[in-house]
């Protein structure tokens, strides 16, 4: 028997259904409210409603658990590839050592762009923002990928989800590149997928490029920690893209276009903003001081988390990865060094023990993305490549839900009642 939810308005009782997952708090189904009732629901933010069923990705930010697929995100870090995590996104299970080679083989076959999406590339102003370019190219594969663009057809959908993760890296690559104002390079496909891309980005073709591999396996990292997230604000916004029937490139677009968002894809460049700001370990105390200074606006970026209110759990594996890094790559840094004495105190002092603000994911991917080489302006890049294919797999479960409807919210109205026009010189 099902359970049942009862709702008061006016005198008048409604039983609504609640719905169970294999795992999370229960949902009350309210998709007959209105038509019932005339009323809306009020929910800014969507942070109490579900707007869909998922089978891809479940968090508990009370006890600090990320699955994917119902695989611990630090189980995946550690023993898997990013390569092993987006098919298991994909196809709902880990690959056996064929069906990885065979997906391996796929995405590398799809890693170069049309030619003609250099001069895309040459139209922007040298200073422009990596995100600015993003948005721009990757919103115009439609154009030239129109053998994938039929959403009602799997085997397009299919392709089209293979060239979004293929390509990303190689435009990311590229809009980096554009803006230190070096030549592109085509993509080396006997590398790995994460090999390619630092090869791509780091290498020019003056010499041959060595990928390190504890950089490799770093960045590796850094990407399966990002490569989803549930149901964000830029998932969410693919979705809602992708439920009017958008082509799948406009709806990676359109997911870019709200990571660019500081609330949402900025956190690791806030953090090490922060830790610049900071400067040099002994200056450490004093901005402790001021965090926990009620009066005082400056806040410590990098710890705590909206979803998670214990230890992120993608933190625990970066924490690790940090050290590995600096020791590979001998830094020497003051702003590196206060991010590991910042830590080293955060993680002992009784305030934010109490409060649980630990270091997240976020206070690490910046600092070690900043020790290999990349400017700031690139975090975010990098946060959009790994997502995608979070992005494709949440866009293609979403096609295939006979549930889903285009999206379309409510609003409680506060503007003015109906009124008369009146002409411009009675006024």
């Amino acid at each position: 028997m099902t359970d049942t939810a009862t709702f008061d308005l006016a005198g008048k009782n409604f039983d609504y259904p609640v719905l169970s997952g294999s795992v999370g708090p229960d949902v009350v189904d309210i998709r007959k409210l209105y038509g019932q009732t005339g009323a809306f629901t009020y929910d800014p933010g969507f942070t109490s409603t579900a707007s869909c069923r998922s089978e891809i990705t479940y968090i508990d930010g009370d006890e600090g658990v990320l699955l994917h697929r119902g695989y611990p995100i630090g189980e995946l870090a550690e023993k898997s590839s990013f390569m092993e995590v987006a098919y298991l996104l994909l196809n709902g299970e880990l690959p056996s050592a064929d069906e990885l080679s065979g997906f391996n083989h796929t995405i590398s076959r799809h890693t170069m762009v049309h030619e003609q999406l250099a001069t895309f590339f040459r139209g922007f102003r040298r200073d422009a923002h990596p995100m600015a370019i993003m948005c721009g190219v990757v919103g115009a594969l439609s154009a030239f990928y129109h053998d994938s663009t039929d959403i009602h057809d799997p085997q397009q959908r299919m392709i089209a989800s293979h060239r979004l993760i293929a390509k990303i890296p190689t435009i990311a690559a590229m809009a980096y590149k554009y803006s230190v104002g070096q030549p592109f390079l085509y993509p080396d496909n006997s590398l790995s997928y994460t090999g390619n891309f630092l090869r791509m980005t780091f290498g020019v073709p003056a010499e041959p490029y060595e990928v390190n591999p504890a950089i490799e396996r770093a960045m590796d990292r850094i990407f399966i920690l990002h490569a989803d997230h549930e149901q964000n604000a830029s998932t969410s916004t693919v979705r809602l893209a992708g439920s009017s029937g958008a082509n799948p490139f406009a709806c990676m677009a359109a997911g870019i276009a709200c990571l660019w968002g500081p609330a949402h894809g900025g956190a690791n460049e806030a953090a090490l903003n922060m830790l610049h700001e900071i400067g040099t370990p002994d200056r450490i105390p004093e901005f402790i001081a001021r965090a926990k200074d009620k009066n005082d606006p400056f806040r410590l970026m990098g710890f705590g988390h909206r979803v998670y209110k214990n230890y992120d759990p993608r933190a625990t594996v970066m924490q690790k990865t940090v050290r590995e890094v600096f020791e590979t790559l001998n830094v020497s840094d003051p702003v590196f060094e206060t991010a590991l004495k910042l830590e080293e105190i955060a993680l002992n002092d009784p305030y934010f023990i109490e409060k649980k603000l630990f270091p997240n994911v976020d206070f690490y991917s910046g600092v070690i993305l900043s020790a290999i080489g990349f400017p700031t302006s690139m975090f975010t890049v990098l946060f959009a490549l790994a997502r995608t294919v979070g992005w494709v797999a949440q866009w293609n479960e979403m096609i295939t839900d006979p549930d889903q409807k285009i999206g379309r919210p409510r609003q409680l109205y506060t503007g003015p009642t109906q009124r008369s026009y009146v002409p411009v010189g009675e006024r």
